[in-house]
C-alpha cells in the first residue's frame, strides 16, 4: 500500500491539543513544507517537542509566532523573540532541557525506557521538581522519556517505502523523533526507488514511517 499523501492530508492529521515532535536545528533538517502548511492551518493548543524554535518566519518558529503552541520542550529559544515574549507573559509553558538530555529523553521514549539518569543540570533550574536517584554514591537526575502523537521529520534522501537518509547536520533529531511517535510523517527532498539505498546507509527504516509527503 502506498504511503504517499498530500501536504493537506498530512496537516489534517494534526489535531488541536496534540503533542508533536519536529526534527531540525534552526530549520536545518526540518520538514519545512509541512511546517509551513501547519502554520497556516489554524490548529492550536499544541505541545511541541523540538531542539529550538528557529525563527519567527521560518521552521517551527512560525507556530510560536502564530500562538499555536501551548507547551514547549526545547533546549534553547534565543533565535526567536516571540518565544521569550510568550514565556514571559505566561502564554507559553516551556520546559528547558539541555540539548544532550533532550535527545536522550526522546531516545528513551523511542526505546521504551523509563527514563535516563544524568548529572547534567544538577543544582540548576533544570533539576527543580525532578527525582534524584543515587547510584554508587553519586546523585543523578531522572529525566523522563518523551513521546509524541505525531513526528514530522525531514529526510535528504528516501525511497518509496520510506527508508530515510539524512545528510550532514540535517540528521540532528530526526532519527530519534522518528522512533518516538505513534505516527511518523516524512518529507523527502530526493526520492528514489526501493533498493537504490544501500541498507547500511538507512538511518530510519521504512517500518517506522507511516506516511510520505508527495513532492
Amino acid at each position: 500500500m502506498s504511503k504517499f499523501i498530500s501536504i493537506e492530508e498530512a496537516v489534517s492529521k494534526v489535531k488541536d491539543g496534540m503533542t508533536i515532535m519536529v526534527g531540525g536545528f534552526l530549520a536545518n533538517g526540518t520538514p519545512n513544507k509541512i511546517v509551513d502548511a501547519l502554520a497556516k492551518s489554524g490548529v492550536k493548543n499544541l505541545t511541541l517537542i523540538c531542539n529550538d524554535t528557529a525563527y519567527p518566519d521560518k521552521g517551527v518558529g512560525q507556530l510560536i509566532a502564530n500562538k499555536q503552541v501551548k507547551k514547549l520542550f526545547v533546549s534553547h529559544i534565543g533565535t526567536n523573540p516571540h518565544t521569550s515574549e510568550q514565556m514571559n507573559s505566561g502564554e507559553l509553558e516551556i520546559e528547558f532541557c539541555p540539548q544532550g538530555s533532550l535527545a536522550e529523553r526522546v531516545r528513551a521514549g523511542g526505546c521504551g525506557l523509563g527514563g535516563i539518569l544524568t548529572q547534567t543540570g544538577m543544582g540548576t533550574i533544570v533539576a527543580e521538581g525532578k527525582q534524584i536517584v543515587n547510584v554508587d554514591g553519586k546523585d543523578y537526575l531522572l529525566e523522563k522519556p518523551l513521546r509524541a502523537d505525531i513526528a514530522l521529520v525531514g529526510a535528504s534522501l528516501g525511497d518509496k517505502a520510506g527508508n530515510l537518509v539524512y545528510r550532514g547536520t540535517s540528521q540532528n533529531f530526526n532519527p530519534l523523533m522518528a522512533s518516538a511517535a505513534d505516527l511518523v510523517i516524512a518529507e523527502i527532498n530526493e526520492l528514489v526507488e526501493v533498493g537504490e539505498i544501500a541498507a547500511e546507509n538507512v538511518k530510519t527504516p521504512s517500518i517506522m514511517v507511516d506516511f510520505i509527503i508527495e513532492n
